[in-house]
């Protein structure tokens, strides 16, 4: 039986693409249902069922879990002064 390959070895520059066609996917999605939601309901052929809310909940949800993956500079050695 298959399984889920558990370890992946992406680049840094591989997450980066990832990460931008997803902000590209969930960028078309909105303007497509802020269109959609502008036309007057007489003009709109059939709706959507809330289909592409929840794409863009769960985009937004892996790009979330992406960022929260990701390690972060901070010196060791003295204090952390962001900025």
């Amino acid at each position: 039986m298959a399984r889920y390959n558990v370890n992946f070895e992406l680049s840094v520059e591989d997450m980066e693409l990832i990460e931008g066609a997803l902000r590209r996917s969930k960028s078309e999605l909105s303007s497509q249902l802020f269109d959609e939601s502008a036309q007057p309901a007489n003009a709109q052929t059939a709706p959507s069922g809330g289909e592409g809310d929840e794409e863009i909940r769960r985009i937004h949800d892996l790009l979330g879990r992406l960022h929260n993956q990701k390690v972060f500079y901070r010196p060791k050695t003295a204090p952390y002064i962001s900025g």
